[in-house]
């Protein structure tokens, strides 16, 4: 099957409004109408920066699509500090990032709270990007296809129905702002067990509808290697999407 490819870019805690605004105009002029026949665009700015990007996004007719970094799982209520699916919606978002590293290392996140976020983010009509890796002692243990199945597993537990709008990525901790990433052979290979999981789980055509991506400080450099992998659709995007001329590389990758 052949799948549209999908870039994502984690501007993570970056970027106020103003450098926002400026960042996706730069990235706008910078790629052309064939390259979103080819991929897929996503930013995910800070929460602070979305209502300014969606006006951008939608005033000048960009194809950027807009994601958000976070969302909690509950659409209203007593809860300080967290942003519903729906506030999320009701502002253009059609990717949500969950899952990720830094979130599940600093504030505990676990694979059921990952799913109560899937399905909420679900429910209000956007798309999961769900993120799952293994820890470099993780790694060295022998355990990744033990971790990462088991995170891909928790993620989609109790979903039975629209499961070919989700995203997983595929970003082992050991490479997220190191400067280190798995090599594409290895990150193929990944993927290639995510793949084979869905099709077990849930059949062919979920297993061919889902896109796996690679995250692990991808770059302009490296992009080509991950992208010639059968099974890696696309890239999660950190520091490097911070820069409109690396992350328009990364995006035409095939140039």
């Amino acid at each position: 099957m052949d799948r549209k490819k999908l870039m994502v870019g984690n501007w993570k805690m970056n970027a106020n409004h103003l450098e926002a605004i400026q960042m996706v105009q730069k990235l706008s002029y910078r790629l052309q109408p064939d390259d979103y026949d080819r991929v897929e665009v996503v930013v995910t700015p800070p929460f602070t920066a979305l209502r300014s990007v969606q006006t951008v996004i939608e005033a000048d007719r960009l194809l950027l699509r807009l994601g958000a970094q976070n969302s909690f799982w509950e659409n209203e209520g007593a809860f300080t500090g967290e942003v519903s699916p729906t506030m999320l919606a009701k502002l253009g978002v059609s990717y949500v990032i969950l899952g990720h590293s830094e979130r599940r290392t600093h504030f505990g996140e676990t694979d059921e709270m990952v799913n109560r976020r899937v399905r909420a983010v679900m429910t209000a009509g956007m798309s999961p990007v769900i993120c799952v890796g293994e820890t470099l002692e993780q790694r060295e243990g022998g355990s990744t296809e033990q971790v990462v199945l088991g995170q891909v597993r928790g993620g989609l537990a109790s979903l039975s129905s629209g499961l070919g709008s989700i995203n997983i990525a595929y970003e082992p901790v050991w490479a997220i702002g190191t400067g280190h990433n798995a090599a594409p052979d290895d990150a193929g290979s990944v993927c290639e067990l995510i793949r084979n999981e869905l099709e077990s789980s849930h059949g062919v055509d979920v297993a061919e509808s889902v896109r796996i991506l690679y995250g692990g400080s991808v770059n302009a450099g490296n992009i080509k290697g991950f992208m010639a992998k059968r099974h890696v659709d696309g890239a999660l995007v950190g520091g490097a999407s911070l820069d409109p001329d690396g992350f328009a590389s990364v995006i035409r990758y095939w140039l």
